[in-house]
C-alpha cells in the first residue's frame, strides 16, 4: 500500500477522513474514531534513518496500534517496525514502500481500528 491507497481504503471501509492537526509536519494524518476520537491510526512521512534504514530520504509509514504480543513477531517481518513517536509497546510502524503486501497491511489497519474503539 502507498499514502494514497491507504488514505482511500480507510476513506471506503471506516467512512472517516484524516485530520491533520501538526502545523509543523502537515503531511501527518491522524485517523481517529468519529464518537470517542481515539486514534487508530498515524501517517507520516518521516525520515529513512528514524526507522534505522541506511537511507535517510522521507518515506511514507503507517502507525497502527497492535497486540503486544504480537510485535515481536510482527517486527520480524521487512518493513515492519517499533512505532515511530508513539508507544513502542502497542504500536508499530509500516513502511508504505510496498515492502509490506496490501493484504497484510489492511488486517493491520482493521485489528487497529478494533483494539481501539469503545467497548
Amino acid at each position: 500500500m502507498n499514502r494514497k491507497q491507504v488514505l482511500d481504503y480507510i476513506r471506503e471501509e471506516y467512512g472517516i477522513l484524516p485530520d491533520y492537526p501538526f502545523l509543523k509536519s502537515p503531511e501527518h494524518a491522524v485517523f481517529r474514531h468519529k464518537r470517542s476520537r481515539k486514534w487508530f491510526g498515524l501517517l507520516m512521512k518521516v525520515p529513512g534513518s528514524k526507522l534505522g534504514l541506511s537511507q535517510d530520504f522521507p518515506v511514507d509509514v503507517l502507525n497502527v496500534k497492535c497486540d503486544p504480543e504480537l510485535i515481536s513477531v510482527l517486527r520480524s517481518q521487512p518493513g515492519i517496525y517499533l512505532a515511530y513517536h508513539m508507544n513502542k509497546n502497542h504500536w508499530i510502524s509500516i513502511l508504505l514502500d510496498g515492502t509490506v503486501a496490501t493484504k497484510e497491511v489492511k488486517p493491520l489497519l482493521q485489528a487497529s481500528y478494533h483494539l481501539t474503539k469503545e467497548a
